[in-house]
């Protein structure tokens, strides 16, 4: 397989613009997890693995050696990998790097395609899954033709949890928030924002819920233990409100603090968290993420305790935040107004600070009868070896109620291919008797026949698949039937009528600011 490297400058704009190099998204280069698994689906390293630029590329049957072929002037030759019908991830509901990506848009840029994840543009938008009865996964698997791209489909594999209200029982939170005062942050839409958003959620967490507060900058500070909300809210404003700006970014020292905090000030029984209000920028003290990433991993192994990431800030160290929350098993969102802080804090606080399942992965199993070759669209850093699928000591991810996950894969489908195509398995430990269970869904070839952009097909389907499109193109890579940035555009339009969704809307625009940008 030969190794892609991202393309940037010129090159990326003539893609952006329309070139079409039609490549797909295999898992890729496992940074915190324990092993990795190899196969007809995944690249060698975190770049996205490439298509052949007719839609075609070799089969995974295929283990014949290649052609030499040029990338960027080096010739390297082409080694097909053995046969694998197995896709195996952890389970993420990251969000940040797609609305961090509209930021960066908003403000006159293209994204560096480094920070472009395509499963958080594709999670960041509503789903039409069916709810389970009970506290598991519901699984469905659905597909579409992939328009003008010959026998490539789109398949998409959608999860969801219970949902929940804010008037239902829970458990007790017992949150930690730990707040980056550097100077960096002192920049509108900053710490201005984190104050608004703790300001939002001392109002709206319950009298038996907990939070502590510790600041950093060059130092870290304890502000606030944990402390009760019942009689304190007032207090607590008092020191939000005092927050100011100041001196480096030592993130190592903020993380420990707030790690021995959260630890002290634990209680059995509740939902115990660290909350990092930070723009990530680290330049003083341990500025590599590993002695932060074994105070955090060290912290949830022994207490249990995960980290949700809040990212600010124009300039944003989305690499180690996206690090640190994965090894804590939380997850990131990023936000830029006030309307996003809402939204996170208020509207999704019970997702952020319960949970239904922890460690859950996802196992699609494809048949080889049918399915000549597959893509994973995204998931490089939620890579699981296939054979740790069962292994519940291998990490997964945390997943709340509320919550959809969706997976998009490109799948070539054999000439003449019927009967069934794939089946995917979730798995989970309960999070409170840490017990395994498992779920299931498959989707057969005749499922699969509908046009993507027939008005027969799901709408959330589609917002999903434009989603992809656009996430890819970001990163100058592709996938089957990728319409260019124009066309994309109109196609997020009709679908923001048809759902009456001011997200999409949103990404209409984004799409239409994007192809602005590369002239």
């Amino acid at each position: 397989m030969r190794s892609w490297a991202r393309p940037t400058g010129r090159r990326l704009a003539m893609l952006l613009a329309g070139a079409v190099l039609v490549a797909g998204c295999g898992a890729g280069e496992q940074t915190d997890r324990a092993s990795k698994s190899h196969g007809a689906h995944r690249g060698q390293d975190s770049r996205p693995a490439p298509f052949a630029p007719d839609g075609g590329g070799r089969g995974a049957e295929d283990t014949s050696e290649g052609s030499e072929g040029e990338q960027n002037g080096d010739t390297q030759k082409e080694i097909a990998p053995k046969p694998d019908y197995l896709s195996t991830f952890a389970l993420d509901v990251d969000t940040a790097s797609y609305s961090y990506a509209g930021r960066t848009i908003a403000a006159g840029h293209l994204p560096d395609p480094g920070t472009v994840r395509p499963e958080e543009f594709i999670n960041s938008f509503r789903q039409d899954y069916p709810r389970p009865d009970g506290d598991g996964f519901s699984v469905t698997v659905d597909g579409a033709r992939a328009g003008g791209s010959g026998d490539w489909t789109l398949v998409r594999v959608g999860l969801a949890t219970r949902a929940t209200t804010r008037t239902a029982e829970r458990p007790p939170a017992a949150l930690t928030f730990v707040v980056d005062v550097s100077g960096s942050m002192g920049e509108p839409g900053r710490l201005d924002l984190v104050r608004k958003s703790l300001g939002i959620l001392t109002d709206e967490l319950r009298d038996d819920d907990s939070i502590a507060l510790v600041t950093f900058s060059d130092e870290a500070e304890t502000r606030l233990r944990m402390t009760r909300l019942a009689g304190n809210r007032a207090r607590i404003h008092r020191i939000v409100d005092e927050l100011e700006p100041s001196d480096s970014t030592n993130v190592e020292a903020g993380v420990r603090t707030g790690y021995g905090a959260a630890v002290e000030g634990r209680r059995r029984g509740a939902n115990n968290r660290v909350v990092l209000l930070s723009d990530a920028l680290a330049n003083s003290g341990e500025t590599e993420a590993d002695a932060i990433l074994e105070r955090i991993d060290s912290s949830r192994r022994e207490f249990g305790i995960t980290l949700f990431g809040v990212g600010v800030g124009s300039e944003y160290g989305d690499a180690l935040m996206e690090r640190l929350t994965n090894r804590g098993d939380g997850h990131t969102v990023y936000v830029s107004t006030a309307a996003q802080a809402r939204k996170v804090f208020v509207d999704q606080l019970p997702a952020h600070i319960e949970l239904r399942a922890r460690d859950a992965k996802a196992q699609v199993a494809f048949d080889p009868a049918t399915v000549r070759e597959f893509r994973l669209v995204g998931y490089e850093n939620r890579d699981v070896a296939d054979d740790d699928f069962r292994n519940d000591r291998v990490d997964g991810g945390e997943i709340g109620p509320g919550h959809t996950v969706t997976a998009l894969y490109a799948v070539r489908l054999r000439e003449g291919a019927s009967g069934h195509v794939a089946t995917a398995t979730v798995r989970w430990l309960d999070p409170r008797r840490r017990m395994p269970h498992e779920a299931s869904g498959g989707v057969e070839a005749s499922a699969l026949d509908e046009d993507l952009w027939s008005p027969r097909t799901s709408a959330r389907f589609q917002v999903s698949a434009v989603a992809a499109y656009f996430a890819q193109r970001l990163r100058g890579a592709d996938l089957p039937g990728a319409p260019v940035l124009g066309v994309l555009a109109e196609r997020a339009d009709v679908l923001a009528r048809r759902t009456e969704d001011a997200s999409v809307r949103q990404l209409a625009e984004s799409i239409r600011s994007a192809g602005r940008l590369v002239g």
